[in-house]
């Protein structure tokens, strides 16, 4: 089995598994929301990064997508991959600033501006319909269509689908369907209602959330040892 080493624990992870797989496995969260267990790997909405590497040599990754590998060393939590989910996450929101699941995970992680220009659209096109049609319910009664700025999700030709059985999968599945607590027309981007307050002071001793005391990033310690 590959030996990898995550957050500074030495692994054993089985042949096959993602860095995802490893890290739930012991327990280290990582936010996905493209991701599910019984679809095919996406990697689209890129909220799972973590930084694998070390030195000057380490990069990017979608965690749901990339195997475990002999001698990875994988962090989760670093500075720059808390920046990066922050930014991927501002960018889902301008998209489709009315979907409770992206105003939560905004919540969650403290953000409290979003930088990008709103698009007001009822789509973020994290492919979660598209293959839990093809996949789950065996139709393929939906595909994406264009690309860039012009991309969409509609039935061949735009036409009604003779393959479409109705089931609603695709509306269970989707997280943009459920609307924030204002409702279809807030009046702000960023709802900010549940706003996390508590301030992550161990990226800012550490470069990295490091804390064994409660949840990381949140409880303080770090910063109540430096000064005592």
């Amino acid at each position: 089995m590959p030996k990898i080493i995550i957050d500074g624990i030495e692994f054993d992870a089985p042949e096959g598994w993602t860095i995802l797989d490893a890290a739930r496995f012991l327990g280290i969260d990582i936010p996905t929301l493209c991701h599910h267990d019984e679809l095919s790997p996406w990697g689209g909405c890129r909220l799972c990064l973590v930084e694998i590497g070390e030195g000057k040599k380490t990069k990017l990754v979608s965690s749901c997508t990339y195997p475990v590998e002999d001698g990875l060393v994988v962090r989760t939590a670093t500075e720059r991959v808390i920046k990066a989910r922050k930014m991927m996450l501002e960018l889902l929101i301008s998209q489709c600033p009315t979907s409770k699941v992206l105003q939560d995970m905004a919540a969650k992680m403290g953000i409290e501006k979003v930088r990008f220009k709103p698009k007001w659209e009822d789509c973020i096109y994290c492919g979660l319909c598209v293959r839990m049609c093809e996949e789950q319910m065996m139709a393929k009664a939906i595909g994406f269509v264009n690309r860039g700025d012009k991309i969409r999700i509609t039935t061949p030709f735009d036409k009604t689908s003779e393959v479409c059985r109705k089931c609603g999968a695709c509306m269970y599945i989707c997280p943009a369907i459920v609307l924030r607590c204002e409702g279809a027309e807030p009046k702000d981007v960023l709802c900010g209602g549940c706003l996390n307050v508590l301030q992550p002071t161990c990226l800012e001793v550490y470069g990295e959330y490091a804390c064994w005391m409660g949840l990381k990033g949140e409880c303080g310690t770090c910063v109540r040892e430096e000064e005592s």
